[in-house]
């Protein structure tokens, strides 16, 4: 399980960046991350409601994020072409990750493996990584969901702690 104080592990996945159904890049981890803190939020899937309201609670904050030179990578299992549609709708200004191979989740151990009894997606989780590539912060969902809100807002506050 990989936890606070552990390297993070490194990874390459296509990037969806939103501008249109197939604006994609490949996106290397380990290449991100000395441009600043770097916060990967994992998400069951795409388009779901929960996972609206939380991406949703990121946008509204990216101020927040920018002003620390923070980077926010949305990850889900979701193939980058439905990211993307979703970014579109609901204005999100942040990347999404597409693990579509599930090796992220499963390298981060947050593998939630029965969504609706039959599928395996990413389970609710925030890390915040520094820009020595070591995780400084990890959130892993107990329960029901949490108020976005302030989650947004510890992983901002682990963010500046990442910074010192």
């Amino acid at each position: 399980m990989v936890d606070i104080g552990d390297d993070a592990p490194d990874f390459t996945v296509p990037k969806a960046g939103g501008e249109t159904y197939n604006d994609l890049d490949e996106f290397t981890f380990s290449d991100a991350i000395a441009d600043g803190p770097t916060v990967l939020a994992f998400y069951p899937a795409a388009f779901t409601s929960g996972c609206t309201e939380e991406m949703c609670a990121f946008r509204d904050s990216m101020g927040l994020f920018d002003d620390l030179d923070a980077q926010v990578f949305g990850v889900s299992v979701d193939l980058p072409f439905a990211q993307n549609i979703w970014i579109r709708e609901e204005n999100l200004n942040f990347p999404m990750l597409s693990d579509w191979r599930h090796d992220v989740i499963r390298d981060y151990d947050v593998v939630l493996d029965d969504m609706y009894g039959m599928i395996e997606v990413a389970e609710r989780s925030v890390f915040v990584v520094d820009t020595d590539g070591v995780v400084t912060y990890r959130w892993v969902k107990d329960g029901e969901n949490p108020d976005f809100d302030h989650l947004v807002s510890e992983t901002r506050e682990a963010v500046e702690d990442a910074t010192n």
